[in-house]
């Protein structure tokens, strides 16, 4: 077993560190890195409450061997804020109630995330298509559904200037 040092950008910062072939992305970020938000729910990359963006797609990160992206760009939900101030994603899943336990949101978050950044105006029925990934157990999706509905409003008003005059 021979450890290597990988070397990635994780939500915009440079990170080094060692590990084990058989590393998970899920377990580096979380026990190398200290980012808790990618959950470990099933192992088998069913339940997508470890999805991050890798290189601005989503994966689930509890498959991928993290000394195959080595030199990758990772996105986890710790890097949409922006200090204090939720990115518009997490505010409209926090003002939506798209939320109930939580375990599921970091991955659906990341999910929506990627999914405006390809398609600023997606149907309900994209937006389905996109976090078919993604298992919640608690909410009955319509929501998550919603929150990413309003936030993808919430940019197309911000880009022409309405949120200023509301």
């Amino acid at each position: 077993m021979s450890v290597r040092i990988v070397s990635l950008k994780v939500n915009g910062v440079d990170k080094a560190f060692m590990a084990k072939p058989e590393t998970t992305l899920l377990l580096a970020l979380r026990e190398q890195l200290g980012l808790m938000g990618a959950k470990r729910g099933c192992a088998q990359g069913a339940c997508g409450s470890c999805t991050v963006l890798l290189d601005g797609a989503p994966v689930v990160s509890c498959l991928v061997p993290v000394v195959t992206v080595a030199g990758g760009d990772v996105g986890t939900v710790e890097g949409l804020a922006d200090g204090p101030r939720l990115s518009d994603v997490q505010q409209a899943f926090l003002d939506g109630f798209a939320t109930q336990c939580g375990f599921c949101t970091p991955g659906m978050i990341m999910s929506a995330v990627a999914l405006l950044a390809r398609n600023p105006s997606p149907s309900r029925d994209e937006i389905s298509e996109a976090i078919s990934g993604n298992v919640c157990r608690c909410t009955g999706y319509e929501p998550i559904v919603s929150a990413i509905l309003d936030a993808a409003e919430r940019r197309r008003r911000s880009l022409t200037g309405e949120e200023a005059k509301l």
